[in-house]
């Protein structure tokens, strides 16, 4: 069955009178201990501990997603070689007779399945068919079947002026045939073949499941995760009150429970109520996890549901984590190739600048500052100096300038500290600069949301902390929609979290081009 996007709503809750209430304390001395222990954990820890994690689960994914595409590629030439060792057998050799020999060389000549032709256009075929996809599209036979006719047709169609229509279509209609029964037979030999070879855990995903108790039991128990293949179960987080005995703990502590297991995929089971989902979509998102959920309702911004099959089991897909890595790698690539052109080409003026920082002001001509990154990693962001030296040390008595009044948006018109080649650069951006360097060294990407320091965490909200889910940039949303000019600290949180739900190659360049009148524009930098 083909997966394909769609939208769905939420039904009315099951009537649970204690569902989705706070919990009351666990009932034996080794639930009691955990959950003393995860109440010690600050909500910051634990969601920092996410964000910090989230890089190498997504690496996780993107591996397992290259093993299996190279598994199946190989697999499938191997089936490719086989049929055709087996047809020229039967054609070349008369394995089974002249007669046999005979009709195969009249039906199939020499030259069908004939060496690297073949295999690429069979291979062009399972692509463009889906084949190499997740859950049960690689063993589709209706896919495979298309992949085969595609892949026997790309050869064949020259053979059409040559040959005649009639006699192509018969050998196309046997070749297809012959090459669909050798891939729908070989996915069933592999899948048997990888079970008895490799352990049950050994590249599974450890699997947390959230919701009521029974529903969990009952996904748990579907053949799409007691195989142990693809997915290590780790145990479920209930929704209701007091949590059931096998339960890890209560939907409430939820991100504690997803730090603590190390989980790498989290399957929904059965209804939530929409805060509770949003929480656990959010801590799920924040630690990079392949996000699930048996058929539910959903309207929730942010993921993009869509229908998967788990050997036969439907799942709706809210998260693809190795689509995710892929697209990292893409952007990875983007910015060592602009920062690298960028600063080649910004050089000269780089100079002219630090020449003139220096001439102005007594102090270095770069200054560097601690800020937080992706994950929350602490790293040491770098510009043109902007300020007299030792300004920084200022800030705690300045606080009433601040024109957000917000702590976490700290900005002052006409910053008494900034020097006048200080607000020159400001106005140009060029101060931003040397932040090429960080984005070779992969701290920072060209576009991004903007970094802030680490000390506001402890004013976060758990949905603010979703903005951590990115490498900064040194341009990105906020920046094209008004810069400094922006003083609302949620709305700057709505520009990230729309940059990172809503990223692509486009997108990134879109920001590109959008900077470059917003600078000039100089409005709302200061």
């Amino acid at each position: 069955m083909e997966s394909q996007p769609f939208h769905i709503t939420n039904p009315p809750p099951e009537p649970r009178g204690t569902a989705g209430a706070p919990p009351s304390r666990p009932r034996t001395g080794a639930a009691r201990a955990a959950a003393d222990e995860r109440q010690r954990d600050t909500p910051v820890r634990v969601r920092l501990g996410l964000q910090q994690r989230a890089p190498a689960t997504l690496r996780r994914h993107v591996v397992q997603a290259a093993r299996r595409f190279v598994v199946l590629l190989v697999a499938d030439l191997a089936s490719f070689w086989v049929m055709r060792e087996l047809l020229g057998s039967l054609r070349d050799f008369a394995v089974l007779g002249t007669t046999v020999a005979d009709q195969m060389q009249t039906l199939l000549p020499r030259g069908i399945l004939s060496g690297w032709q073949f295999a690429a256009a069979l291979v062009v075929g399972l692509l463009v068919t889906g084949n190499y996809g997740r859950g049960d599209t690689r063993r589709d036979p209706r896919r495979l079947f298309l992949a085969s006719a595609l892949a026997t047709a790309l050869p064949l169609w020259m053979t059409i002026w040559g040959r005649g229509l009639e006699p192509v279509l018969v050998q196309y209609t046997l070749t297809t045939l012959l090459v669909w029964a050798g891939l729908v037979t070989e996915r069933v030999v592999l899948d048997r073949a990888v079970a008895l070879v490799l352990p049950p855990s050994q590249d599974a995903l450890r699997t947390l499941f959230v919701g009521p108790a029974e529903r969990c039991r009952e996904t748990m128990g579907t053949r799409a995760f007691t195989n142990r293949a693809e997915f290590a179960p780790v145990g479920f987080v209930d929704v209701h009150v007091p949590p059931k005995v096998d339960a890890l703990g209560h939907i409430m502590d939820f991100s504690g429970i997803l730090h603590e297991t190390g989980a790498e995929t989290v399957v929904v089971c059965g209804y939530l109520s929409d805060e509770r989902f949003q929480d656990v979509v959010d801590s799920s998102l924040a630690a990079g996890c392949h996000l699930l959920s048996v058929p539910r309702a959903i309207d929730l911004a942010g993921v993009q549901p869509k229908l998967v099959w788990r050997r036969g089991q439907p799942l709706i897909e809210l998260t693809a984590p190795s689509l995710k890595g892929r697209q990292l790698i893409v952007k990875r690539i983007v910015d060592v190739v602009g920062a690298a052109a960028a600063l080649l080409i910004a050089s000269p003026v780089m100079l002219l600048v630090a020449a003139a920082v220096k001439l102005e002001s007594h102090g270095p001509a770069l200054f560097g500052q601690a800020r937080a990154g992706l994950g929350g990693r602490q790293f040491r962001i770098w510009k043109f100096r902007t300020m007299r030296n030792g300004a920084d040390g200022e800030k705690h008595t300045l606080g009433h300038l601040n024109h957000t009044r917000d702590p976490r948006l700290f900005k002052i018109p006409n910053d008494p500290r900034v020097t006048r080649v200080g607000r020159w650069l400001r106005r140009w951006s060029l101060d931003e600069l040397p932040q090429l360097w960080n984005v070779l060294a992969g701290e920072m990407s060209l576009v991004g949301p903007r970094p802030f320091f680490e000390a506001d965490f402890g004013a976060y909200e758990d949905r603010h902390f979703r903005r951590l889910g990115a490498k900064p940039g040194i341009t990105g949303l906020w920046q094209v929609k008004g810069r400094s000019a922006v003083t609302d600290f949620e709305e700057v949180v709505r520009y990230d979290r729309e940059y990172i739900e809503s990223w692509s190659l486009w997108l990134d360049l879109e920001i590109i081009v959008l900077t470059i009148p917003a600078v000039l524009r100089r409005t709302g930098a200061y």
